[in-house]
């Protein structure tokens, strides 16, 4: 069957449950022979790879033996639970997950090796060449890879991945994700989501690249990871070489016989969301060769003229005016129907006016960083949530209705708080270490936002040093919403229901979520349930009362409230608080000008 006929068919069977399933117009003109083909490592790129994306054989069984038939075609980095993957069936805890493909290999070239990439695998899976497992990993928000070298042929070569995914009935990372979809919780999704490719590389090659820009000492520090191949013998014949250039002008150069780099560079242009100025790197280790680029930028708190706290950007008070963003598609959940739809939601976040997203619970394709990189756009990175089943009266209705509460309240209570597991909380801590690894380089990301509403939140104090640790040059929220423990470099509140006001702190105040008004627009909403803070029932109407908030936002800054988010980007499932419907196809905003 082919996709357009899989979708036409599940597009009527959600129907008769009383889904409206929605298409983005990326995802009706999808060219299922070139899905998500653009590189997606834009900071440490070659030019020798091959990308896997595309249809595999897919089967879900009930024990994690490997099938002898598979079910059909499952469209590749889609889940199965979306439609655009034509399967749209639910991973349960207790089945398997099946993909198997071939890829062919002409010739083994000498002294290479060949490296398997994964964008990210919803939640635990063992990957197999030719039948011989080569590697296993747990984490469905990170990437990872394998060498395969060993293990690969001349010829024809079969590839088979087996995913399980405990989703919310167990301790480990999922977002917004829940088996039993509903209000602020969406369509769980497992399996790849994210592109799988491959590459060859020399064997001694560049793993990763760690790149810290200093401007008050107006240089750039090049730190280059190589693999486990680069051994003391092999280090003293090394030598790293490194070139800045300027739109294909040369800069600067530098090389040195070991794996840390500081350049100079002193008349540079600092990159911000209104001048997003970047600068191409050309790094090179013996017969190894990446591109990659970087930007000079700062964040730091300082009190402005009054003594008011604020967050200022490359010396000078910036208010940071932002959207929370789920990173979800109708047609593809958490995977983007096309490079264009991730640019879509960006551009037409800074055409209503907004230079931050808050990226809410998930960690995008690296893709995406790159886009706010490059377009200019300000990103606050949540921590992906996990732990075991919240409290939400403990967690969401208490803290909501008396905020006082919210301020006595010590997250060492592991059991209260879902973490009472020690794996549980070692796991976090480790993907949390990842997260910050992952997207070090990104001049877009100036926030790490460690917890959000107290779901899974634990020892946020300690979570709080080990993030500055890891990364001095950035912010760091560690208690989004309530349940504040004293540190984190701003106050962060959540009101939906109360007045909004500003008290005098030694510390910026940040508004991290507000707003929510929810205004439903027919045929481009999924659900007949609603969800919102405020329901509007015409299109005027919701765009006076934003309009009205907006203002009341706009008072606060004089009084020192230092960045907000607005709830939200888009309408996703039974939310529709969205600015823009979840198809991307209205916007709520438009005509504003004229009312």
């Amino acid at each position: 069957m082919k996709l357009k006929d899989a979708i036409r068919t599940m597009l009527f069977k959600n129907k008769l449950t009383g889904y409206n399933q929605l298409m983005t117009k990326w995802g009706e003109e999808l060219d299922v022979e070139n899905v998500l083909a653009e590189y997606p490592r834009p900071q440490l790129v070659r030019d020798n790879y091959t990308i896997l994306n595309g249809y595999w054989n897919y089967s879900i069984t009930e024990g994690d033996i490997r099938p002898e038939n598979f079910d059909g075609k499952i469209l590749v980095p889609f889940s199965p639970e979306s439609i655009l993957s034509g399967v749209n069936r639910q991973l349960k805890p207790n089945q398997t997950l099946w993909y198997e493909r071939e890829f062919y290999i002409g010739k083994i070239p000498d002294n290479k090796l060949c490296i398997l990439h994964f964008g990210a695998v919803d939640q635990s899976c063992k990957v197999y060449i030719n039948k011989e497992l080569v590697g296993e990993h747990t984490g469905g928000y990170l990437p990872f890879s394998i060498d395969i070298t060993r293990y690969i042929k001349n010829g024809t070569n079969l590839l088979t991945v087996s995913v399980t995914d405990k989703s919310d009935t167990s301790y480990h990372s999922r977002g917004k994700q829940k088996l039993k979809r509903g209000g602020m919780f969406y369509t769980a999704q497992s399996g790849i989501w994210q592109t799988v490719w491959m590459e060859w590389v020399p064997s001694l090659y560049i793993r990763n690249l760690r790149i810290t820009p200093i401007m008050k000492e107006n240089l750039v520090r090049i730190e280059i990871m190589m693999n486990d191949d680069f051994l003391p013998e092999n280090a003293d014949n090394a030598v790293f070489y490194v070139n800045i250039y300027d739109k294909y002008k040369l800069l600067a150069t530098a090389s040195s016989s070991v794996p840390v780099i500081n350049i100079s560079f002193s008349d540079y242009i600092p990159w911000s969301p209104e001048n997003p100025y970047l600068y191409d790197l050309m790094i090179t280790v013996g017969e190894d060769r990446v591109w990659s680029y970087f930007a000079m930028r700062m964040v730091e708190i300082q009190n402005d003229e009054k003594g008011i706290p604020r967050i200022y950007l490359n010396g000078k008070p910036y208010f940071q005016k932002g959207l929370l963003d789920q990173g979800y598609w109708p047609d593809g959940l958490y995977t983007p129907p096309s490079d264009e739809a991730l640019v879509y939601d960006i551009m037409k976040a800074k055409e209503l006016g907004f230079n931050m997203l808050r990226k809410h619970l998930k960690i995008e394709p690296l893709r995406w960083y790159y886009h706010c990189d490059r377009l200019g756009m300000l990103v606050w990175q949540d921590m992906v949530n996990g732990g075991d089943e919240y409290n939400m009266i403990l967690v969401g209705y208490i803290p909501t209705a008396f905020p006082g509460f919210a301020r006595l309240f010590k997250d060492h209570h592991y059991r209260w708080l879902a973490r009472k597991s020690k794996a549980c909380r070692e796991e976090w801590i480790k993907e949390c270490t990842q997260t910050v690894e992952l997207l070090y380089n990104r001049p877009s990301v100036i926030v790490w936002v460690l917890f959000n509403e107290a779901w899974g939140q634990f020892d946020s104090v300690r979570a709080y040093e080990m993030v500055k640790e890891l990364d001095p040059g950035r912010l760091v929220d560690h208690a989004s919403g309530w349940f504040d423990q004293g540190c984190g470099d701003f106050i962060s509140i959540h009101n939906y229901f109360h007045p909004l006001k500003v008290k005098p702190h030694k510390y910026p105040t940040v508004l991290s979520e507000y707003g929510g008004y929810a205004y439903y627009v027919k045929d481009h909403s999924y659900s007949l349930f609603v969800y919102g803070y405020r329901l509007y029932a015409s299109q005027k109407d919701f765009i006076k009362a934003y309009k009205e908030l907006d203002e009341k936002v706009n008072k606060l800054i004089e009084q020192g409230l230092a960045a907000a988010v607005y709830t939200q980007l888009s309408d996703v499932e039974d939310e529709v608080n969205g600015l823009l419907t979840y198809d991307r196809k209205i916007c709520k905003l438009e005509g504003m000008e004229s009312l």
